[in-house]
């Protein structure tokens, strides 16, 4: 399968085909029981070199204003990046086909046994993997900002938006983003 790497995009003939796309989103979807963005990221950035750091923290924050799942933002913005509107949709398609097939099977598993306390047992379990592996990626998204104190101080305003005021997440993005990017336009002018 053709890749192209995140630093020649531009220069090389060479391209991501509409299977390697369905295939690396279906290995997504796959792995991430419980949340696709740890897995997107890896297989995006480190294993594909699809996108830079940067450019998936970037996608990410797009995608934080898109409605629905992040994961399948990113699977439109990387399949759109790299092959326009049929790589979106390829990419797409191949994330959300095990979710999709898993959750209804799952659903009706649910909808029988949801009063057995076994279940609940399961889904004590799974949510504290799951909050675990949140917190590692967000260390992870947080990496290639370090270097940027103004890209940090709007992380922590967020965060604490979030978690310390319990604003809603549209309310805390909708407020802080009019203003950091001002704050980088303003900073990019200076350069």
């Amino acid at each position: 399968m053709s890749q192209v790497p995140a630093s020649t995009e531009g220069n090389s003939d060479e391209r991501v085909t509409l299977a390697a796309l369905f295939t690396e989103f279906l290995k997504v979807s796959l792995c991430s029981f419980g949340g696709g963005l740890v897995w997107a990221r890896r297989a995006v950035v480190e294993q594909r070199h699809w996108m830079s750091e940067r450019e998936f923290a970037d996608t990410l924050s797009l995608c934080q204003f898109m409605p629905g799942p992040n994961v399948i933002g990113i699977a439109v913005c990387v399949g759109a990046k790299l092959r326009g509107a049929i790589g979106a949709l390829a990419a797409l398609s191949g994330f959300v086909l095990i979710p999709c097939a898993v959750g209804f099977v799952l659903g009706a598993l649910y909808l029988q046994s949801a009063k057995l306390p076994v279940v609940h047992n399961i889904l004590d379990g799974v949510s504290a993997v799951a909050a675990g592996l949140l917190i590692a990626t967000g260390g992870r998204l947080l990496m290639p900002h370090l270097g940027r104190p103004v890209a940090v101080l709007f992380a922590a305003l967020a965060f604490a938006g979030v978690v310390f005021t319990e604003l809603p997440l549209l309310v805390v993005l909708l407020g802080l983003a009019p203003l950091s990017i001002a704050v980088a336009a303003v900073q990019k002018g200076r350069a």
